[in-house]
Order: structure tokens, then sequence, then C-alpha cells
């Protein structure tokens, strides 16, 4: 639309229509509970600027990426700075889409920094984690375990959050339509994955690896940690997300070629 909004209802009208709100992969649990709810205030206030859309997600990159070196802070004053830049990242992620609806200037290369965003993100916190734990200043060759755990997290993420690509990438290559944002367009046709898809909803660690989740951890660790001796906590955690990463990731490729989105 040309010029500014008048009101916030009419902004929440043209920027969070219901195709937006009801994304079933797309839109974060934050987004859905409460960021939302407060996203428009910020975009109200950047469609007062000459900001593009694009400028916007390039300011969702920044706070990301001061997520993760806010988690080189020792102590639990790092991990409560990244808590908070973690859930800044996200409004300011739910503003730029608002941003290019509202001036209608969407496009692939908004897609394609919004996805730099969250990849670079994701896998510098846990990169960052993996300092964390070896304590600094770092003492080498005696700290590369932690920071090579740190890198491998990172690059279990990485792959995890890259399946998704990959699958519009092979749907695009194969002739097939994209794929809507719809629940049940996931689930595994074949009946025992679809069952253990489902009963991993009960449990569901493979949400663990988002940066706003990392962050909540890292917080919790390091309220732990302040009853626990040296670095144990940081290092349980490592310890702990590094095999269930590599669970996710190889349950995700399986409900992939299970499902009917690589399918003709």
């Amino acid at each position: 639309m040309d010029g500014r909004p008048t009101s916030i209802e009419q902004l929440r009208e043209v920027t969070q229509p219901p195709e937006v709100r009801l994304r079933a992969n797309a839109e974060h649990w934050t987004a859905s509970l409460y960021l939302r709810d407060v996203s428009p205030y910020l975009t109200w206030m950047l469609l007062k600027t000459s900001i593009s859309a694009n400028g916007v997600t390039g300011l969702m990159i920044l706070v990301g990426w001061s997520t993760a070196a806010a988690l080189l802070v020792p102590g639990i004053g790092g991990a409560a700075l990244a808590l908070v830049l973690g859930q800044l990242q996200m409004l300011v992620d739910c503003s730029d889409g608002e941003v290019a609806r509202w001036r209608n200037t969407r496009s692939p290369a908004g897609v394609f920094l919004d996805k730099v965003g969250h990849y670079s993100t994701e896998a510098l916190i846990p990169i960052a984690l993996g300092i964390r734990a070896a304590g600094w200043p770092l003492e080498l060759p005696a700290d590369f375990a932690w920071t090579t755990a740190g890198f491998a997290l990172a690059l279990v993420i990485v792959l995890n959050k890259a399946l998704n690509d990959m699958v519009h990438v092979a749907r695009a290559n194969a002739g097939l339509d994209r794929l809507s944002d719809r629940k049940g367009e996931a689930e595994p046709s074949q009946r025992l994955i679809a069952r253990l898809r489902r009963l991993a909803r009960f449990l569901p660690f493979h949400r663990l690896y988002h940066s706003v989740e990392l962050t909540m951890l890292a917080f919790a660790t390091a309220v732990i940690g302040l009853f626990l001796p040296g670095l144990v906590a940081e290092r349980w955690l490592l310890l702990i997300l590094l095999p269930l990463a590599v669970l996710a990731l190889g349950g995700h490729f399986v409900a992939i070629m299970a499902s009917k989105r690589v399918r003709f």
C-alpha cells in the first residue's frame, strides 16, 4: 500500500492476513504466542523511516549474530543477554515481512536474506556454546574437544535446516508445484513412520535447535550452573544436544523420504 498506515488495526489487516498467521511451519511458536501481537508496533515505527524490508532483514541478521556473541560473555549475564536478543531477533523477523507486505516489496532477495539470517545465527549459537563450554580464555589443544563439539552441533543443525530447502529445490527441479505451508503436507505415507512422527510430538526434542530454544536452554543451563562447579552444566548441555541433534537429523530425513513431498 502507498503511504503509512492510519491505525494498528489497518496495519494488522494488511500485514497479518490469515495465510500468514495460519502457516504451519514458517511461523515460530513465539510469533503465534505473542510476537505477532507486538510486531505491528515495531513495524509502525519502521514504516515512518525510509528503511526497506531488506534493510529490516539486515537488522534481524545483526541481532542474530549479536545473540551468538552474547553467549561468549561468561556466566549468567551473557546467557540472559542472549535470551533477550533471541526474542528480539524473532520480533524483527516478524516486522521485515510486515514491512514488505505493506509496501508490496516482497522479493527473492528478501527470502534469501531471511535464510542467511536464520542459517548463520543457528550455526553461530552452537559454536558459541562450544566456546562457552570450553571456558574463556581457551587453552589449546586441551579445549579442542568442546569447541569441536560446538562446531559439530552447528553442522548437524544446519544440515537439518537444509533438508527442508532441499525438498523445495528437488520439487522445483522435478517440475512439481510449490508446497503449501499447511498441516498434513509433511505427514508420512507409511503407517509406522507416521506413528513414530506423531509420537515425537509428545517429546519434541527436534524443536530444540532454533535460536530461540537454544538461548532458552543456554539461560536455563547458566542458572543450573550457579549451583554446580566450573563448567559442568555447559558441558553437559553440549553432550546432550549433540546426539539428540543427530537423531533429529536422521528422523527428519526418513520422514521426508516417507512423505508425499518428494513423490510424484
